[in-house]
């Protein structure tokens, strides 16, 4: 059977950040389903919670399973959902996960500064866009600048979905996840603030880091992720 890729985004953006890895994907010949979260996308007006993020995950990686096995990939906060749900006590479908740009634990001083930055960001005339459009320019390739955020940006979610991720079990899930598992971030992630933690939790979790990329790594290195994708559908096919 073919294996099925589901793919979660980080907080803000949505679906179309995956545009490339979407068309690498059918071109190679694996159907790809890059869904939106509740308050983000396509689904912008409706309210973000646990209960409904998790809800969407379960329907599209059982949807996907009745046709193959699964690749789930979630990058940020979208990757960060995707591990308290890969390792549930009763494990999902889920042949085989990548964590992209989320190995911090999202708690304590890190989140609270993080919170009160982007509401700053929210508090300026134009939500602070005129620094996002100039660093999304200056760092994304022509490829993939117009699909990040060409499912809008979901600034009235941010703060609930921010606030929530708080109450995850991380180290928990981590330490019940069995399936082939790659954590890539880029070298200048901010969010690797755990990274050793998460890879003593998950010895057998392949870590990646990709040079001269900061947190957008799928975004910023669109041909390297892909082929991080080839080879993690590759190990899922041969297992």
């Amino acid at each position: 059977m073919v294996v099925q890729v589901v793919f979660v985004h980080g907080i803000r953006t949505s679906a179309t950040m995956w545009r490339a890895q979407v068309a690498a994907l059918q071109a190679r010949g694996n159907p790809a389903n890059a869904l939106d979260l509740p308050g983000h996308g396509s689904r912008m007006s409706e309210e973000f919670t646990l209960a409904s993020a998790f809800a969407t995950i379960d329907a599209a990686v059982r949807d996907a399973a009745t046709r193959g096995p699964v690749l789930l990939v979630g990058h940020s906060m979208g990757g960060l959902l995707c591990i308290e749900y890969a390792g549930r006590k009763e494990a999902p479908p889920v042949a085989g996960f990548v964590a992209a740009s989320c190995t911090s634990i999202p708690r304590g001083l890190g989140l609270s500064t993080y919170r009160v930055l982007a509401r700053g960001f929210d508090s300026l005339p134009d939500r602070g866009m005129w620094f996002t459009n100039r660093m999304l320019d200056k760092t994304l390739p022509p490829e993939t600048r117009a699909d990040f955020g060409a499912g809008g940006y979901a600034f009235d979610t941010q703060d609930t979905a921010l606030r929530s991720l708080s109450v995850l079990d991380l180290l928990g899930a981590l330490a019940r996840i069995t399936v082939p598992l790659w954590f890539v971030n880029g070298q200048y992630d901010q969010l690797r603030l755990n990274e050793r933690l998460f890879q003593r939790i998950a010895p057998h979790a392949e870590l990646i880091v990709v040079p001269r990329t900061s947190h957008l790594v799928s975004a910023m290195r669109p041909r390297v992720f892909n082929a991080l994708l080839a080879l993690a559908i590759t190990t899922i096919e041969q297992t």
